[in-house]
């Protein structure tokens, strides 16, 4: 399967042992990554950058994820990019409305390793 080289992930955590298991994950795949770590940075990286995929937490600090989310999904320049909530929030409500909002996975923190992440990603990225 022919992978998108040099495609970039912003990953959007608030806890930096999170961003950095995640970035050596990617990095090690050949994937570029930038790190927000509130949701007002993310946006605003999202704006600037295009990323090619989000991996976006909900619980953040100035913005929410489901804020983030909404924001990219209404926005013509960003609403076609990828997103994978990745939260330790798990309830049915929390999942659901994240997929009514665009999200296109939602993983459980402590459920998903980080190749098992890596594997949503490259569903997301290879079929383009």
């Amino acid at each position: 399967m022919e992978k998108i080289h040099n495609a970039t992930i912003l990953i959007v955590e608030d806890e930096s042992v999170f961003r950095l298991i995640y970035r050596g994950v990617l990095e090690k795949e050949g994937y570029q990554v930038l790190e927000a770590e509130n949701g007002l940075t993310a946006w605003d990286l999202v704006k600037k950058k295009k990323p090619d995929l989000v991996l976006l937490d909900l619980i953040l600090p100035e913005l929410s994820g489901y804020e983030v989310l909404k924001k990219i999904r209404t926005d013509e320049e960003t609403k076609e990019i990828p997103v994978i909530i990745f939260s330790v929030l798990g309830a049915g409500e929390d999942i659901q409305k994240a997929l009514d909002l665009g999200a296109n996975y939602y993983r459980v923190k402590g459920s998903n390793s980080p190749s098992e992440i890596l594997n949503y990603i490259h569903k997301l990225l290879d079929k383009n």
